[in-house]
């Protein structure tokens, strides 16, 4: 549309000779101004309100990071990520070596296949429940000290669901502990006592192998003692292969605590291991530590196979 046709120039030519016929702005009753255009510039840009939650993907509707839903309830942490987390928390390494050690003992007695089976499971119960009990009493230094590998202080794995993996850990424990007889099941959950104890009290003090020593001392009964139903008895064990194990475990105490030296002290918790290697140095306690270790696996060999287990 022209700008010609508009205002006066519009009427005049409306009712010229040369006229052709209506044009655009007239009516059947005469001939109108035509109304100008709005210039482009001047049109209001259409708007509309984003809102939340709308299906549009511009920077207000989209999910901040904070509030995309996570995998686990509610956002907390994820079942897969607490289980790993649990699996670390129990020492698997530890407990199985121990487990494993035990079974191999009680398979040197010439017991049946089922009294070596059930005392390893035993033996592998206690001792994860004794490695969740170990990280739930050091949260706070593994907190403090800033620990790498601790489930339980890193959040990844909730304290009340380690505590309720105890308890789970702790009603199987004593069945599988009494099925290789009183005796040799109440030493080995006299270990749990003697475990807590250590954790609670004597972790970061000198005595610190004092709990090793007891809880090996207490294995070897366990192997000995032991049989098939929970009226079973056996017999003692061979005074130097009990004074052995409580040796072992000492050394064992060391090579355990020899790799976290830096982690404790910075926690404050002063151990023997860490006392030790602050006036010798960590390599010289480290190697010493691994000859006199093998001595005494080699002294433990020797006994089972001269004075034998048990008496």
């Amino acid at each position: 549309m022209s700008t010609e046709r508009t205002g006066a120039g519009g009427a005049a030519s409306a009712g010229g000779p040369n006229e052709k016929g209506p044009q655009r702005g007239s009516t059947a009753a005469g001939t109108t101004a035509a109304t100008p255009e709005t210039p482009v510039t001047d049109r209001p840009i259409p708007t509309r309100k984003i809102t939340r939650g709308a299906t549009d993907k511009g920077a207000e509707g989209a999910k901040r990071p904070d509030e995309a839903e996570g995998p686990g309830p509610a956002g907390g942490t994820p079942s897969g990520s607490q289980l790993r987390g649990l699996v670390r928390a129990v020492h698997p390494r530890q407990a199985l070596a121990t487990a494993v050690v035990v079974g191999l003992l009680v398979a040197l007695m010439g017991r049946p296949a089922r009294e070596v089976l059930v005392s390893a499971a035993a033996v592998l119960v206690v001792s994860m429940a004794l490695g969740l009990v170990n990280d739930l009493l050091g949260v706070a230094e593994d907190q403090r000290s800033g620990a790498t590998g601790k489930p339980i202080a890193s959040g990844q794995l909730p304290a009340g669901n380690a505590s309720f993996a105890v308890v789970v850990l702790l009603l199987l424990a004593v069945p599988l502990s009494l099925q290789n007889g009183i005796a040799a099941g109440l030493c080995l959950l006299a270990t749990l006592v003697v475990g807590y104890v250590h954790d609670r009290w004597l972790r970061p003090t000198p005595l610190s192998w004092v709990g090793w020593s007891a809880t090996f001392a207490l294995l070897a009964f366990f192997v000995t003692l032991g049989g098939w139903g929970n009226q079973t008895a056996g017999s003692a064990p061979v005074t130097a292969f009990v004074i052995l194990c409580a040796v072992l475990g000492f050394l064992v105490h060391f090579l355990t605590s020899l790799p976290d030296l830096v982690v404790d002290n910075v926690a404050k918790v002063r151990h023997l291991p860490l006392r030790l290697a602050l006036r010798t140095g960590a390599p010289r306690l480290f190697v010493a530590t691994l000859v006199l270790t093998v001595l005494a696996v080699a002294a433990l060999v020797y006994t089972a196979l001269t004075a034998g287990i048990a008496r």
